[in-house]
């Protein structure tokens, strides 16, 4: 007969394991059960599922997101694998934020949420702000929410914890921005025909990945109190700011665990970090990258806004021909850069007054703050040959901001041999009285664009 008391199980003992072994069985367990689309997910799901028994020693804990372009993408699946590996797993495709507040009342728990973007989904309403603001808050662990509890005679204000980790499976598009920068992405996609993953059972997976799972617990519950708090591991020079914080706890227990550890989790922040700001949060940010590649490819320095328009809604996989079900338009424009402190001002283009943007100033200063570095150092517009000084000269149309180009001057003829002397012809500008720097930088020109020329 059992002597172990009701409701309890014995636990037996377990061998002692190297901690970057323990994490690599981990991975491999995982690995079993999906298809990952990349080689980082699988040891980042590794330490993320070994954070969740250390996380009261962090001040953050990053949220993780898998999504994808359609169902039947091994989403749940991630899921239903990780509630075998996490501390006080609590899974649910549907729950109130009052239930939730209760649940972390009694501490930590990890809140595994399915079917998440028919929570925030505009077709489902999509006005679900009191879950968004426990997710976000719950991101660090001095965050409460403030309710009012009791009856009206006995009201009272009560601050309820809300730190703890929290994975989000759904279709990708319907999450908060406000989430996914606080959280690592996995993009999972459908299985292609050629790959196989073992079929789940669940209590098979259960009894497999209990031992896993308590020596996770008992590894960093013994050496978590000495050895995390606060720890600051150095991070990859492409991880800084929010990605900082978001992988903070992941790579401190990879620290500890040593081994190839150490450098697997930096590669994978830099893979995530990256994949993240190629993806884009907003359709500000993308606007803004688009932008960029416009004014570049074109080495223009301003243009019109109707140009502007005109070309990004030409590209068909851009998407600005059909932005919410209706084309980009000035307006829109207008809206989306003026949150990055950027407007449209008056631009003399062809002899005709109109409105667009100028690349310096503010748009400049966005491209910095918002996009990562530009893969071309040469900035747009420069002066590299003799070609593009020409084209330069001749699209400038306002003789009131004419920039004097850098050109060699021509060499001096000698006296018994005079210049020809070669009208001006091709430039696109008419000769006033107000324009004389610019008839002088014409002229210049268009004696390099001949001796260039007599050189070929």
């Amino acid at each position: 007969m059992s002597t172990t008391p009701a409701g309890l199980r014995a636990v037996p003992d377990l061998p002692a394991i190297a901690p970057s072994e323990l994490l690599d069985q981990v991975a491999a367990f995982v690995s079993r059960f999906s298809v990952f689309p990349d080689r980082h997910t699988a040891p980042m799901l590794a330490l993320w599922y070994a954070h969740t028994h250390a996380v009261q020693h962090f001040y953050t804990t990053p949220r993780l997101i898998l999504d994808s372009a359609e169902p039947g993408s091994g989403k749940t699946r991630v899921l239903e694998v990780a509630q075998y590996l996490v501390r006080k797993p609590e899974m649910t495709i549907s729950i109130t934020t009052a239930a939730i507040f209760r649940m972390l009342c009694d501490g930590p728990v990890t809140l595994l949420f399915d079917e998440i973007d028919a929570v925030f989904s505009p077709k489902g309403g999509g006005n679900n702000e009191d879950l968004r603001g426990l997710l976000n808050s719950g991101y660090k662990r001095s965050a409460t929410v403030s309710r009012c509890v009791g009856d009206a005679s006995r009201m009272k204000v009560e601050r309820f914890p809300v730190f703890a980790p929290v994975a989000l499976a759904g279709i990708a598009g319907a999450m908060p921005a406000t989430i996914t920068t606080r959280a690592i992405t996995v993009h999972m996609r459908r299985r292609a025909p050629h790959e196989r993953a073992e079929a789940f059972r669940e209590r098979r997976v259960e009894n497999e990945a209990t031992p896993l799972r308590e020596q996770l617990a008992a590894w960093l519950d013994r050496v978590g109190e000495d050895e995390l708090v606060g720890a600051e591991p150095v991070m990859p020079e492409q991880v800084t700011d929010r990605a900082a914080e978001v992988w903070e706890p992941l790579l401190a227990i990879a620290d500890l665990a040593g081994g190839h550890w150490p450098d697997t989790a930096r590669a994978a922040a830099v893979h995530f970090v990256g994949q993240a700001t190629e993806t884009g949060t907003s359709v500000g940010t993308r606007l803004l990258a688009d932008l960029r590649a416009l004014f570049t490819a074109h080495e223009a320095e301003r243009m019109a806004t109707s140009d502007i328009i005109g070309r990004l809604c030409a590209d068909e996989e851009a998407g600005w021909a059909d932005l919410d079900g209706r084309p980009l338009d000035a307006r829109r424009l207008a809206r989306e850069l003026a949150r990055y402190g950027v407007r449209p001002g008056p631009l003399r283009i062809g002899g005709h007054v109109t409105k667009g943007y100028h690349v310096d100033g503010a748009l400049f200063d966005a491209f910095a703050r918002y996009l990562p570095p530009a893969t071309e150092a040469t900035p747009a517009g420069a002066v590299t040959a003799v070609t593009p000084v020409t084209a330069q000269v001749r699209g400038v149309t306002d003789p009131d901001r004419v920039t004097a180009p850098t050109v060699t001057p021509p060499v001096e003829p000698s006296p018994d041999d005079p210049p020809e002397q070669t009208p001006v012809t091709d430039a696109a500008v008419t000769p006033r009285s107000s324009v004389t720097p610019l008839t002088r930088h014409v002229t210049a020109v268009t004696d390099v664009t001949a001796t260039s020329g007599g050189a070929r």
